[in-house]
């Protein structure tokens, strides 16, 4: 019960807002703790070499959102078009419902999502079939040809 208010009281702190140029630093910090524990199959020197194409790449192209807790980014959601490019939550604030609330703003203001998630990162396949995703397929390597497993997903919502 005590774990239910705490996250109650997490979320009604959440603000979710457009990104800006000046969150880029955090965003990156958060998407490298966040990748080194549901990617550590991918090793550390790709996971620099990625941050990079992160930083330089990702974030400008991607329509992104910001978490905001306390006035200071715990997370975000990059999307291109209906495509979930990326859902990073600082590992301070998992289970606090901030994921869940980038999803749900998401759906809310697209109606239909589609994401590829590593198959060997299991808490994040688990996280979006919780949140109404269906499998719609799996490729048994990644984008760059690499031998990791993705599994594709889409969840549709109907919005009034």
């Amino acid at each position: 019960m005590q774990n239910d208010q705490h996250e109650a009281n997490r979320l009604s702190e959440t603000v979710i807002r457009p990104y800006r140029a000046e969150d880029r630093d955090r965003l990156v910090a958060i998407w490298l703790s966040a990748s080194r524990i549901g990617h550590p199959f991918l090793g550390e020197e790709r996971l620099v070499t990625q941050l990079q194409i992160v930083r330089d790449t990702y974030l400008p192209m991607a329509d992104n959102w910001v978490a905001e807790v306390g006035g200071h980014p715990a997370g975000f959601i990059g999307l291109i078009d209906n495509f979930v490019g990326g859902l990073f939550v600082d590992p301070e604030v998992h289970g606090a419902g901030i994921g869940r609330g980038l999803i749900e703003h998401a759906a809310t203001r697209l109606g239909h999502l589609d994401v590829s998630v590593y198959a060997d990162n299991a808490s994040a396949v688990e996280f979006y079939h919780r949140r109404g995703f269906v499998v719609t397929g799996r490729q048994e390597r990644d984008d760059e040809g690499l031998p990791f497993a993705v599994i594709h997903m889409a969840r549709t919502v109907a919005r009034i």
